[in-house]
């Protein structure tokens, strides 16, 4: 714990730093108001991240992404404004800053890309049950 707000003040008190790393990051310019938040605490939730970047311009989502099974984030978000231009000021405001306690990145978010479609290795037999024909060790 003493590392980490070791760690938070080098980060605060050196802009050389600071503005170094968020001027690599800021270097590809976007060409969506789509923004892509990556470094999120765990505890970030969709309302903490509109409160977060709400001052930057009108936002049209902002949405902590979750795992499907446990529900807990990801650690990155998406967060969406009405303008590239809004989405711009928001980049340039919230990269490399503090947000409940961990230090977010903030870039353009690329498209999805295509995911190939997911083969069953299983099918389900005239019950309707799934058959696991997995074979394990005995003995």
């Amino acid at each position: 714990m003493a590392l980490m707000s070791g760690l938070q003040r080098l980060l605060r008190q050196s802009p050389l730093l600071h503005s170094h790393h968020a001027s690599i990051r800021l270097a590809s310019t976007l060409t969506s108001p789509k923004l892509f938040v990556s470094g999120l605490s765990r505890l970030t939730t969709d309302e903490k991240l509109k409160e977060a970047f709400s001052s930057f311009g009108q936002l049209v989502e902002a949405k902590v992404i979750t795992d499907r099974a446990s529900g807990r984030s990801k650690g990155f978000a998406f967060v969406t404004y009405t303008t590239i231009e809004e989405a711009e000021k928001a980049r340039e405001g919230m990269n490399a800053k503090f947000l409940d306690g961990w230090v977010i990145f903030v870039d353009p978010a690329k498209p999805r890309e295509p995911r190939p479609p997911q083969q069953s290795r299983s099918q389900p037999s005239e019950s309707g049950f799934t058959v696991n024909k997995t074979v394990g060790w005995c003995g």
